[in-house]
């Protein structure tokens, strides 16, 4: 997928809304390269069960670096409907292609309210480049 043309949340994860055969909006969630990056040498992944319930701007999930251990946050409220459970033993992948293979969850969305909050690329982008800055 190509970064710019992906929604993202304030705390990293981008977020791809594709409709699916019943108009019901499912949301493609990965991390962003600037958080991959930030977090460098990944050690542990863990993941949310298929079928469990999740709320926007609550944690779904962890990812554990050398340095930290930081949550995964839903942005939307919703069901999981799929897993990339082949990441959780090829760490690697996640940062080496993040917006392909490294996709982390999908998601069935139940309530809008979390897709208003996401933020386009550029906005992203700015808000990543004043991190950075600190």
């Amino acid at each position: 997928m190509n970064p710019e043309e992906l929604l993202y949340a304030k705390t990293h994860e981008w977020v791809h809304v594709a409709v699916d055969a019943s108009g019901s909006k499912m949301v493609t969630v990965g991390l962003s390269s600037f958080a991959l990056e930030a977090l460098t040498d990944l050690v542990f992944l863990d993941l949310p069960d298929v079928g469990r319930p999740v709320e926007a701007e609550e944690p779904l999930g962890e990812i554990e670096s050398v340095k930290a251990v930081s949550d995964i946050y839903s942005p939307v409220d919703g069901e999981i409907v799929e897993v990339n459970a082949e990441l959780i033993d090829k760490l690697e992948s996640l940062a080496g292609d993040p917006y392909g293979i490294g996709w982390l969850v999908k998601i069935k969305v139940t309530g809008e309210s979390g897709l208003a909050a996401l933020m386009d690329y550029p906005t992203y982008k700015k808000q990543c480049e004043e991190e950075a800055e600190h």
